[in-house]
């Protein structure tokens, strides 16, 4: 099973403010659409809370919060990465896929980028003010296998570069 991180983060890292995105990038949201469609995604309670509490149509999600008492229509609940990577895993294995996506926040991200097999980063090509930040990826770690600019669109806030990075393979 391939774990794939996928992010927007501006030049300094920036991730999200006061609970939410601090940009519109409608290029962006149809790019991660099409790339997480029909494979399980496990994210944070705070972020599933910021896309409207409710599951994206097509795609099984793993919710992972501390809060036993956690539950949402349509979705499964674990109490800690492991258990919610196993879930997805699990659940791809089930599906007939091979990829489990972590998309947020900013904490899942940190337990996440140690077992990460890609990384799918949207550069935000501007210095965003925010209260959470995306790790800083370590060029020892992880290797560029391909990059795309991609000006603003007519509802882009932000001109952009999707970037997917490999993890290196162990010397």
């Amino acid at each position: 099973m391939n774990i794939v991180i996928v992010v927007a983060a501006a030049r300094n890292g920036v991730i999200g403010r006061d609970g939410d995105m601090p940009w519109r990038l409608s290029t962006d949201l149809k790019r991660f659409k099409q790339i997480t469609l029909g494979k399980p995604m496990v994210m944070g309670r705070k972020t599933f809370e910021s896309i409207g509490s409710r599951p994206l149509p097509g795609r099984p999600h793993v919710i992972v919060t501390r809060n036993r008492d956690f539950h949402a229509d349509g979705v499964e609940v674990a109490t800690s990465l492991e258990a919610g990577l196993d879930r997805a895993g699990a659940i791809a294995a089930e599906t007939g896929v091979d990829t489990v996506f972590v998309v947020g926040g900013g904490e899942i991200y940190r337990q996440a980028m140690p077992l990460a097999d890609e990384l799918h980063v949207t550069h935000v090509e501007a210095e965003i003010e925010g209260d959470t930040v995306f790790p800083e990826i370590d060029p020892a770690v992880f290797e560029k296998i391909s990059e795309e600019k991609v000006p603003a669109g007519e509802k882009d806030s932000h001109a952009t570069r999707y970037v997917v990075y490999r993890r290196k393979a162990a010397a």
